[in-house]
């Protein structure tokens, strides 16, 4: 059962299209899990709907119309003979536990291979083709291993993909997400019966405590 969800807010940001593409993909990666979430977020964009066609019609310019059929009347672009179009590269992505698949809204996604981060811990930095800066990653921690104690210069999303863990706020089991900023000081523990992988975006920075991690931090971009 999930117990963790997006608040309305991400999903009003999600709905309109505000979100970054980063935590775009980590309410989407929820969503492919959470029925709740989904019916949450139809309601939603009918209230947006509802409240588009409650406004007064707008003035256009005069050769709106005109220049709006020219452009369809327009013959596409057509790429140059002397243009051989090669395949796409095949998506690389790292090995997952048995029974564990890639989630469905990564599917357009590749990501590095497992890198080392700690003893018990690895991270992978996850490619979002349409926007190279976006900072979002998978962290593969092993049981009873817990993360250097920290807080965010602006907002993290973590969607939890496999496996718990606890923060002293909650416990956080599969499909469960979390939305953490600058108010929020924690130290996120997996239980001792088996690792966890999740997924996050960061925007700003995670603000570690002590200097070794917060080396590790900005090795890895986080």
């Amino acid at each position: 059962m999930i117990q963790h969800h997006p608040d309305d807010g991400l999903l009003l940001a999600q709905a309109a299209g505000r979100l970054s593409s980063g935590h775009a993909l980590l309410v989407a990666s929820h969503l492919d899990h959470c029925e709740h979430c989904r019916d949450r977020l139809v309601v939603l964009e009918s209230l947006g709907g509802a409240m588009l066609e409650a406004l007064p019609p707008a003035v256009l310019a005069s050769q709106s119309l005109v220049q709006a059929m020219a452009a369809i009347d327009a013959e596409p672009d057509m790429p140059e003979a002397s243009v051989v179009q090669r395949p796409a590269p095949p998506l690389v992505r790292p090995t997952l536990p048995e029974g564990m698949a890639w989630p469905r809204a990564l599917a357009h996604c590749s990501a590095t291979p497992w890198r080392w981060l700690a003893p018990g811990m690895r991270w992978s930095r996850v490619s979002v083709p349409y926007d190279a800066a976006a900072k979002v990653f998978l962290l593969r921690i092993g049981a009873g291993k817990e993360l250097a104690f920290h807080t965010h210069s602006q907002s993290e999303l973590t969607q939890v993909l496999h496996g718990a863990f606890h923060d002293g706020r909650s416990l956080f089991g599969p499909g469960d997400f979390d939305e953490t900023d600058g108010d929020i000081h924690h130290q996120p523990k997996v239980l001792e019966n088996g690792e966890c992988i999740c997924l996050a975006s960061v925007e700003g920075r995670v603000m570690f405590k002590g200097a070794i991690a917060r080396l590790m931090g900005s090795l890895i971009g986080m």
